[in-house]
């Protein structure tokens, strides 16, 4: 049994780190909140994609991957793209990544992810059911768009997989989707068929995470610190002590790390995780003329286009290795032109703002990383594409962790129910 904790530094404030806080909270912990930046949620959970794709875990580790090597070594594919540079934690990442691109392995941690994500649907609904939040929150439905009808086989083998009710992904025509979502009829091209999930959610991850911090200072007393450098971290007299760059030094019996990319100490204090930023890009923009109410996800150009109240976002590229955080404007184009192409009606394509890139943390089996380092250091990172997806259930594991397990885990039952 973990020794016990009244009071926790939760580093980083993303959609992780507030939700960390929450799970934290609940069990009577103290907890401060601290991050670099001057509000919560400004870094990889800013402004991706939204989607809360709960039955959409499927691991980026396929055998698919073989097939489409070529294409990335030739730099092929525009939506997808690797940095070769000379950094063995990089190599050691690429190897790892394609270990993983076996049936047996790609299988496994689909349907490790998918119970994190069923977890995480259940927590996020009991945090809905006990606290009112304004994000833009609704259960409009996904639906993935294939141009390639040869894919099909594949799609409903993946969809078997899953421990969901049948209902929950079904595979329609191209004329049984314009049905659901109209803006469909200005798909360029034209999909081959649509996997359609009528219950799943967005939401905008920056106001969820202003929305539960105002909760957690109002009603649990979570302090929070903006602004503030996190350099160093130790293990000093049964407890943790984190230091600023200003010198101050912070105290707690338990610090628990969630910056999504681990911070460069905790190499330096023996923990390697394998983590690596894959860089990815979105932009809002007006809702168009037809502007969908269901949630898309275009493979073929590999973008999502969600509704949000009265704006569009869009999100896509992949750029594994790149750790610059300055927008490529070329890159950004791409991703406009991209959208502009694929479905012409959904957003004003002339009047995009809050342009945004944030580095995602992947893994190469696409699982976070939920440990300890100490018992009095903890961390919860690596979440990759699904940040937004997993934040609840993660962080509810992260909790259990801590307090030895003084929620109980949700039985497979439930955890099927959620589905």
């Amino acid at each position: 049994m973990p020794a016990r904790t009244s009071t926790a530094i939760v580093l980083g404030a993303g959609v992780v780190g507030v939700t960390t806080a929450y799970a934290l909270a609940q069990r009577g912990i103290q907890v401060t909140l601290v991050d670099r930046h001057v509000e919560p949620a400004m870094g990889t959970s800013h402004a991706n994609g939204a989607q809360l794709s709960y039955l959409y875990t499927d691991a980026l580790a396929s055998p698919r991957i073989w097939r489409q090597l070529p294409a990335l070594l030739l730099g092929q594919d525009s939506a997808f793209r690797f940095k070769i540079r000379p950094d063995p934690d990089y190599a050691f990442w690429l190897l790892a990544f394609l270990r993983n691109c076996t049936p047996a392995r790609f299988e496994r941690n689909t349907l490790a992810t998918f119970e994190l994500a069923m977890e995480s649907r259940l927590r996020m609904d009991e945090l809905l059911a006990r606290h009112e939040l304004k994000f833009d929150h609704v259960e409009n439905g996904k639906m993935h768009l294939y141009a390639d009808a040869g894919l099909r086989p594949l799609v409903e083998e993946i969809r078997r997989l899953k421990p969901a009710d049948a209902e929950e992904q079904v595979i329609l025509s191209h004329e049984e989707a314009c049905a659901i979502e109209p803006t469909l009829v200005t798909a360029n091209p034209k999909p081959a068929f649509v996997l359609y999930s009528p219950k799943e959610a967005v939401g905008d991850p920056y106001r969820f995470a202003r929305e539960l911090l105002g909760v957690l200072k109002a009603q649990y007393g979570v302090a929070a610190r903006f602004g503030e450098e996190a350099v160093g971290l130790e293990e000093t007299g049964g407890e943790a002590v984190l230091t600023l760059e200003s010198g101050e030094t912070l105290p707690a019996d338990q610090v628990v790390v969630c910056t999504g990319l681990p911070p460069r100490f905790l190499k330096g204090m023996g923990l390697k995780l394998p983590i690596c930023p894959m860089k990815g890009y979105s932009f809002t923009a007006p809702a168009g003329p037809a502007a969908p109410e269901v949630s898309l996800t275009d493979t073929l150009r590999r973008t999502v286009i969600t509704r949000l109240g009265n704006a569009v976002r869009v999100a896509g590229l992949a750029d594994l290795g790149w750790r610059e955080t300055g927008i490529d404007q070329t890159r950004l184009e791409s991703l406009i032109r991209a959208a502009r192409e694929g479905l012409p009606q959904a957003a004003d394509y002339e009047a995009t703002y809050n342009h945004w890139t944030g580095l995602r943390p992947m893994t190469p089996d696409s699982q976070p990383r939920i440990g300890r380092l100490s018992p009095v250091i903890a961390y919860n990172l690596g979440h990759g594409m699904l940040g937004w997806t997993l934040a609840m259930g993660s962080s509810e594991r992260l909790g259990r962790l801590i307090t030895g397990n003084a929620q109980p885990m949700p039985d497979r039952k439930d955890i099927a129910n959620a589905c």
